[in-house]
């Protein structure tokens, strides 16, 4: 299993790595991973884009899903079975935002070992025949920053970008009425948490890590954020449009 993974994900993003490294001219990580972050963002990009719109689609729903959820608040069969009528109607996949993201996970976890083992200066022993093997990678990006060190600034960039990204999503605070939604309300707080939490986790990792992680996890969320608000922007033609009530953005 592991030789499957390190084929067709660890050892391509290895390699790609190492072919722009050798490629640049002055042989700089840090534009490096740059330039490795946007070829994986556009590769990944038609994933992340069914995900997003998917969390728009399910979020312009909302309103149905909350008068369905009063509407069967004693009868939780006839609940379910309401919500998923509403999803065939609208042509709405409840897993639609989630599927994308478990698929794009092997590239995360193998992003995430070429750094950890490179730029500790493990040696480079997976390199393909036909690309130049440097024998190491000079860690200092941008003529200062140590790679291979934890940084604190990037891990607080990394995460303060984080907490933006989630901003963005919109989420609205749903007000207790009834049995079913006392659960929404609970969503809400764990939501909100959540806005807070992970930006936190993350500058906690970021600060573990070899600080090269912070910076590819920075780029990629700018990216992240640039995409999200291309998409967020576009005028919605889908059929729910007509009967979207706008959620709060929590402050």
């Amino acid at each position: 299993m592991m030789n499957f993974f390190n084929t067709i994900f660890y050892e391509p993003i290895l390699n790609l790595l190492v072919y722009i490294y050798n490629t640049l001219p002055g042989h700089d990580i840090g534009i490096t991973i740059v330039i490795l972050t946007i070829i994986i963002k556009l590769i990944l990009y038609p994933l992340s884009k069914k995900s997003i719109e998917g969390q728009k689609s399910l979020q312009m729903l909302q309103p149905k899903l909350d008068e369905i959820k009063k509407q069967y608040a004693d009868n939780k069969e006839g609940m379910s079975r309401a919500m998923m009528d509403l999803y065939k109607k609208e042509k709405v996949n409840p897993l639609s935002s989630c599927l994308p993201l478990l698929i794009q996970l092997p590239f995360f976890w193998a992003i995430f070992k070429v750094f950890r083992d490179e730029l500790q200066g493990k040696t480079l022993v997976l390199i393909y025949p036909f690309i130049h093997n440097p024998g190491t990678i000079n860690n200092i990006a941008f003529g200062f920053l140590d790679f291979s060190k934890p940084n604190i600034i990037l891990a607080i960039l990394a995460g303060v970008s984080q907490f933006f990204q989630a901003k963005m999503m919109p989420m609205r605070p749903a007000t207790v009425q009834t049995d079913g939604s006392k659960d929404e309300n609970m969503m809400a707080i764990m939501n909100k948490q959540m806005l807070y939490f992970m930006p936190a986790l993350t500058i906690f990792i970021c600060l573990t890590l070899p600080s090269g992680l912070a910076f590819y996890w920075l780029i990629s969320t700018i990216l992240t954020i640039g995409q999200q608000w291309l998409i967020f922007r576009k005028k919605d033609t889908t059929p729910t449009s007509s009967t979207v009530i706008e959620g709060e953005i929590i402050k």
